[in-house]
């Protein structure tokens, strides 16, 4: 079984790879998206989104980063994922996933799913482009505004030479309304021979089982949940159920390492979004965050994170 961190705009950036992989085995983590429109980007903009380039493409614990790109034009990926590599990304991943509708308005992300014929085309540009010993893969949703060519983008990814495909179980229209539609997702491992990721609204043990049972899928990608229980991975290997006393000790680590790296009340505001996924399984979370809410200095913060436990959850 792999277990593999999903990217996530806005949410899993650096910082939140870096903590997450410090406490979770993961097999690999994917980079937030590139975005390539009509240029060739600078290196700058790759650092800026993958920083982990720069340390040999790895996190701090070791964990590999593919780097992930998102765009329509063939040619332009293609020179892009090239330059990508040459900085040292490991392995490409291509987004047909991304529901956000200014992704979506300047063609990019799940929109491209309403036209098979361009997802081969990416796919295949960029595989040309890259040394045979970098893998390419696609992440992609069952479709854009439904999915009755689900089965055909994934065939054409197929083709095009892709080494798996990754697979978010609702269409764009859907969103990250639940439930995931796993079952659909088996209908498409069935229909190719290339690896099948399963992703999407896997929040704990008993989701990650009964998404391999209705997919049909031994591997799978990890996103939100990840947040919400920065063991779930581990929870998934060796059945150890994550404590609510591990958490405070990753959050206060996470303050330490985003501090500086934004204004005080950006550096705050992080921390109190990680508590507010938190909250989803754990109520001390809940009472952390209120006990925090109306600060703005992460220096004030750092106190309650270290706080014992029996005062937290008072």
């Amino acid at each position: 079984m792999k277990l593999i961190l999903a990217p996530m705009e806005g949410l899993a950036d650096f910082w939140v790879r870096q903590a997450l992989t410090d406490v979770g085995h993961y097999d690999w983590c994917v980079s937030e998206f590139v975005r390539v429109s009509e240029l060739l980007l600078p290196p700058k903009v790759f650092y800026r989104w993958c920083p982990e380039l720069k340390q040999g493409s790895r996190t701090r614990a070791g964990t590999p980063v593919h780097v992930q790109l998102l765009g329509s034009d063939p040619a332009c990926m293609a020179e892009n994922a090239a330059r990508a590599v040459e900085l040292g990304a490991p392995a490409i991943d291509l987004n047909f996933g991304c529901p956000a509708k200014t992704v979506n308005r300047h063609r990019g992300g799940a929109v491209l799913l309403d036209e098979p014929e361009l997802v081969h085309a990416v796919t295949a540009a960029v595989r040309r482009a890259v040394p045979p010993s970098i893998t390419v893969s696609v992440k992609m949703r069952l479709g854009n505004e439904e999915d009755a060519l689900a089965l055909d983008n994934a065939r054409g990814v197929e083709a095009a030479g892709a080494a798996w495909l990754t697979v978010h179980g609702r269409t764009k229209r859907q969103g990250y309304r639940p439930p995931a539609y796993w079952d659909r997702i088996g209908h498409i491992r069935e229909a190719v021979s290339l690896p099948v990721i399963a992703n999407g609204e896997i929040w704990t043990p008993e989701d990650a089982r009964r998404c391999q049972q209705e997919s049909g899928c031994a591997d799978l990608m990890i996103g939100r949940g990840a947040v919400a229980d920065p063991w779930l991975v581990n929870a998934l290997r060796d059945g150890r159920a994550t404590r609510w006393e591990d958490i405070p000790p990753v959050l206060s680590r996470f303050l330490d390492d985003v501090i500086g790296t934004g204004t005080d009340a950006q550096v705050a505001g992080r921390v109190k979004q990680w508590l507010s996924y938190l909250r989803r399984q754990w109520p001390q979370a809940g009472v952390l965050l209120e006990q925090i809410k109306r600060e703005s200095d992460p220096q004030a913060m750092a106190p309650f994170l270290a706080a014992p436990q029996q005062e937290v959850s008072a």
